[in-house]
């Protein structure tokens, strides 16, 4: 199986090979499981440590989501909705951005400018 490659990877190259992983998660869905965690744990792992924990939890309820869907299609069909809701939903990256730019620049207070004369030479 594919390893997951580094976040340095040139972005034209996937980083898996779909077809081989289609092939394994018909042949052997428990292989392709195991395979899928710890592809998903690597890439986590790339992450600085501060932002391993909230990834993990992300991924967690992805799964959730994907184990309660009657189908795959289902369950692809709830996760996009939860990536939409996290842009768009109370409280995501719009309203996030929309307050950004509601809010007034406060502009730096002023100092005064003190004039710097060369001092002259006896």
């Amino acid at each position: 199986m594919a390893q997951v490659k580094s976040a340095q990877t040139d972005a034209r190259t996937p980083l898996i090979d779909f077809d081989q992983w289609a092939k394994l998660a018909k042949s052997d869905p428990e292989a392709f499981e195991a395979q899928r965690e710890k592809a998903i744990e690597d890439m986590i792992g790339l992450l600085p440590a501060h932002r391993q924990q909230r990834m993990r939890c992300l991924q967690w309820k992805i799964d959730q989501v994907r184990n309660r869907a009657g189908t795959p299609l289902a369950a692809c069909i709830r996760i996009s909705e939860m990536m939409w809701d996290s842009l768009t939903g109370s409280g995501g990256l719009r309203d996030v951005l929309g307050q950004l730019s509601q809010e007034s620049v406060q502009p730096l207070p002023r100092a005064p400018v003190l004039e710097m004369r060369p001092s002259r030479q006896p």
